[in-house]
């Protein structure tokens, strides 16, 4: 068998399961998460088979296409580390972030509803994956915030805030955070030490 033939297939894969990821993603923006596979075979102009083959199940389609949002969730905070002011980049992803909550939970939550303990271990590694993304740009921010505050703390808040309201309203409430978190003055250190 030659190089090139073994390529074809490869690449077919390839376009076939980025093809299926795009149809998914899109139809669960307009319909939510209760997509079925034919449709989502349909619209990605592939077989049923073909999906099946990529994806067996619909929690295995729909994880993948959550997968692929964690990880670009994390690539902007990614791109935000070398930002001139490392507090801004933090809230700009914590702005991302909740909006990230807010919207994608149903998502993240059908993507593990699946029996075998298979959302324990989806949700660690994407919950890793996010918590590391918070540390790094935690870490460079530390000069600007309260010197008590954890990346626990940061996302528990964030969280929290994108849990209880609707997305303009969590954003709303981590421009609130921001003023919660920030190190004090110099003038408030001063009062709190004499205090």
């Amino acid at each position: 068998m030659s190089p090139d033939s073994k390529r074809g297939p490869r690449s077919d894969a390839a376009r076939n399961t980025t093809a299926l990821l795009a149809a998914a993603r899109e139809l669960v923006e307009e319909a939510g998460s209760e997509i079925t596979l034919d449709q989502v075979a349909r619209r990605a102009g592939v077989g049923n088979a073909t999906l099946y083959r990529h994806f067996p199940t619909r929690e295995d389609l729909l994880a993948a296409v959550y997968a692929d949002e964690v990880a670009e969730l994390c690539r902007r905070g990614a791109r935000l580390r070398d930002a001139p002011s490392p507090l801004d980049a933090l809230f700009t992803w914590l702005d991302e972030f909740v909006v990230h909550v807010a919207t994608k939970r149903p998502l993240a939550l059908a993507a593990t509803e699946g029996p075998g303990g298979r959302r324990g271990q989806r949700f660690e590694a994407w919950h890793a994956s996010i918590t590391a993304t918070a540390a790094d740009l935690v870490r460079r921010a530390r000069p600007a915030l309260r010197p008590d505050v954890t990346v626990t703390d940061v996302l528990t808040l964030a969280s929290g805030a994108a849990l209880a309201a609707d997305t303009a309203q969590a954003r709303r409430l981590v421009g609130f955070l921001r003023a919660g978190l920030a190190a004090p003055t110099t003038g408030t250190e001063d009062h709190e030490r004499t205090g």
